[in-house]
């Protein structure tokens, strides 16, 4: 577009903004016909002209040089109308990134008219699962992301989401909840959240933990210049569980057919405590993790740390980390890890921008947390291991013990592959595999895949 042609729509924008105005370029005359709304522009102080003092109507004007003129109306926006302020908003997230390339940060300014903004995503997904007793299935979802700006330093945040939807169900699913919902103090350095929100713990999408409904609870957040700081304590509400067997006993006698299966979670609904760090040193990334219920009972209780390194190099990035549980069961494998490099970055305003990254994964029951951010069910059998109480007794001068028996799997190895395509703007497509997995105890699984067509707006 010319830029003689986007000032005369800037300045319709603004109008009544500005009275009369002085001629400011040697190349505009007064009988040019867009005169006077580059004339008000620049009293307005929204354009500025090139150093000779000319404006340069006819050239075509860069997305660079809008953002500049964005940035300029953002800065006035309590100068317009509702109708004015929601326009400039629309502008302000076309030109997103070239804002923030000028320190401008368009989140501030989100205020919205009514102070409340509003965005959502939905998603088509075919999954073939075949470590599952549904093998294969159609599903959907949409959810509705809600921000009310309080005032300058706190937000309200709500997600409201139909959930995942079996089109090839029974319906039990399709009925809309509050997934998000909380409140964010933000002071600067630090900020406080506080309700539900999500957490990841793992990379390529959270694949230890990386439910998108997370955490209940509430986390402090600092930043020191290049780190990055968290602390939160509450409750996870996804995750793994496991179940043991207790055989009550009557004296000296042990009575098997009075077995009572009792189960307890290892991250749901657990009290639990987490830290996070993580720092850009430009020439990589480097984060660490700690997490703990403080439980007392062996069978449930947990004490995880893991690390992580991401290096890019130009469009790759080498990643890789380490994961232990230094509480985990006796017999439990106690430790996960996984390494893996990846190409390119989908952007959602590029069409035809794409990703790929594949990884080898190592994965022990006895870390595995369950709310993967994982779409395949390659690790599903981690969540079948059941741990059988061990149980000494005596019966005349012989001492037996039982129990301590494992079901299912104790460790999963296998490669997977996730890779992402915009297709159409803030349109792409997500595609997952999961393969060559190899498990301690039980069957290998079986391959598993996923696709999905996800739309953001």
């Amino acid at each position: 577009m010319k830029k003689i042609l986007a000032m005369a729509a800037v300045a319709a924008l603004a109008a009544g903004a500005s009275a009369y105005a002085a001629n400011p370029f040697s190349d505009v005359s007064t009988s040019d016909w867009a005169y006077q709304a580059v004339s008000d522009l620049s009293d307005q102080g929204i354009v500025e002209g090139y150093p000779d003092g000319t404006f340069k109507g006819q050239t075509n004007i860069t997305r660079y040089e809008m953002a500049q003129i964005v940035a300029r109306l953002m800065a006035k926006e309590d100068q317009y109308n509702a109708e004015q302020r929601a326009t400039i908003d629309k502008l302000a997230a076309e030109y997103a990134d070239e804002l923030d390339s000028l320190g401008v940060r368009v989140s501030n300014l989100e205020k919205k008219v009514g102070n409340i903004s509003w965005s959502g995503d939905a998603r088509m997904r075919y999954q073939s699962n075949d470590n599952k007793s549904s093998g294969e299935g159609w599903n959907g979802r949409i959810r509705i992301n809600m921000k009310g700006q309080v005032n300058e330093k706190t937000t309200v945040n709500a997600r409201l989401s139909t959930g995942t939807v079996d089109f090839k169900g029974d319906g039990a699913d399709d009925e809309v909840k509050a997934e998000v919902l909380n409140v964010n103090h933000d002071f600067g350095a630090w900020d406080i959240t506080l309700g539900r929100f999500g957490n990841n713990f793992g990379n390529q999408g959270g694949w230890l933990y990386g439910d998108s409904t997370g955490f209940d609870g509430a986390q402090v957040a600092a930043q020191f210049g290049k780190v990055n700081l968290a602390v939160g304590y509450g409750q996870f509400n996804a995750g793994n569980s496991v179940s043991w067997t207790h055989k009550n006993s009557w004296g000296r006698w042990e009575r098997p057919w009075l077995a009572t299966d009792e189960s307890a979670t290892l991250l749901k609904d657990q009290d639990v405590f987490y830290a996070k760090a993580d720092a850009d040193f430009g020439a990589f990334d480097l984060y660490a993790n700690y997490l703990s219920n403080m439980e007392s009972n062996p069978a449930v209780d947990f004490d995880i740390w893991g690390v992580g390194l991401v290096v890019p190099i130009d469009q790759f990035r080498v990643f890789g980390e380490y994961w232990n549980n230094t509480s985990a069961e006796d017999g439990l494998e106690d430790s996960a890890w996984n390494a893996g490099i990846g190409y390119g970055k989908r952007d959602l305003k590029k069409v035809g921008s794409w990703q790929l990254d594949v990884a080898y994964n190592d994965v022990g029951a006895g870390v595995y947390m369950g709310g993967t951010g994982l779409q395949t069910d390659i690790l599903n059998p981690l969540w079948d291991n059941a741990i059988s109480d061990k149980h000494t007794y005596e019966f005349g001068n012989q001492t037996t013990t039982t129990g301590g028996d494992y079901v299912g799997a104790n460790e999963i190895k296998f490669w997977n592959a996730i890779a992402e395509v915009t297709l159409m703007q803030n349109m792409y497509l997500h595609a997952e595999y999961a393969f060559a997995a190899d498990a301690d105890q039980g069957e290998d699984p079986d391959d598993t895949w996923t696709v999905s067509l996800n739309y953001v707006f």
